[in-house]
């Protein structure tokens, strides 16, 4: 039976000092620590969590505003990275002409990307990737809290004749998971949710992660809140919670520890999974020692 490979890692922030790095060091640095993992994988999956872009305006009245330089896209292709969710509470920090950008510097590269479109149908449209004879589905929401300084990331959600990406209302993300059910042989959904900084999931994450599972998906993968958190298994899908951060700078909390996600995918779903312990140093990341690795382990709850 055919099967395929997919490793899943969390946030990519490739702006303030790491992109400095790209600048200065090479695109090929960023991922130089892990890039042995990577490179084993047949499917590589991430949540990018900045534009990449030197034109447009930060976004009036956001906390943070990530711009990663152009050259960060060679970062990524190096890496291998093959799929991205753009549903996040940054691929519009610099408005419709940074996350434009974005996009042509990934479609340059062949690099995928989901959960933005030019209206909301295209937002909720899943990604098909073929792959060793699999064709597998992606999709990908946002649902995050309005920030303390006011900024509210709904006003970034497409509608039916303006552009954006999808939120995750859990009855559309059931319905969006079966519908592309019947297009594929296995449903991946990429959520970025939760609360920053929680090591422990709260309902609005289960009722959407649920949904996913209930529509169909496989497998469902989190972002967002920076740490860790567990796995569970729900019905015959597994939810990873959050995958915390991969590539980011200047965080000091467990934002440290940080895995990546390795699945072996059949026609049946999900046949077995497995984790590499990372360290985030310098906001780069690189594998753990055989001391760090069973705290990290203990996070995601293995």
């Amino acid at each position: 039976m055919p099967e395929v490979t997919l490793m899943a890692v969390g946030d990519l922030m490739l702006a303030r000092t790491i992109g400095e790095r790209v600048v200065t060091d090479g695109p090929q640095s960023i991922f130089a620590g892990v890039q042995p993992v990577l490179g084993s994988a047949d499917l590589l999956v991430g949540n990018l969590e900045c534009a990449i872009t030197d034109r447009g305006q930060p976004e009036p009245g956001k906390s943070y505003t990530f711009a990663a330089p152009p050259l960060a896209a060679d970062s990524l292709s190096s890496a291998g990275f093959d799929v991205l969710s753009l549903a996040n509470n940054h691929a519009l920090d610099y408005g419709f002409e940074g996350l434009a950008e974005t996009q042509r510097h990934l479609n340059d590269r062949g690099i995928a990307f989901v959960g933005v479109g030019e209206n909301e149908a295209a937002a909720h449209r899943p990604l098909i990737v073929e792959r060793n004879g699999l064709r597998l589905a992606f999709l990908a929401y946002v649902d995050v809290l309005v920030e303390d300084g006011g900024f509210d990331t709904r006003r970034w959600v497409a509608a039916a004749d303006s552009p954006g990406m999808a939120w995750a209302h859990p009855d559309r993300i059931r319905s969006d998971a079966v519908a592309a059910r019947a297009e594929a042989d296995v449903v991946i959904v990429l959520l970025h949710f939760g609360y920053e900084g929680r090591t422990e999931p709260v309902a609005s994450q289960q009722k959407a992660a649920w949904a996913a599972i209930e529509g169909g998906a496989a497998l469902v993968l989190g972002s967002h809140p920076h740490v860790l958190q567990k796995t569970e298994r729900y019905q015959n899908g597994l939810i990873v919670y959050s995958l915390g951060n991969f590539v980011f700078d200047s965080f000091g909390f467990p934002a440290n520890y940080s895995a990546i996600f390795s699945a072996t995918i059949d026609r049946d779903g999900l046949r077995d999974y497995d984790w590499f312990s990372i360290v985030v140093e310098d906001g780069l990341p690189r594998l753990a020692t055989a001391d760090e690795a069973p705290k990290i382990l203990a996070l995601v709850g293995e």
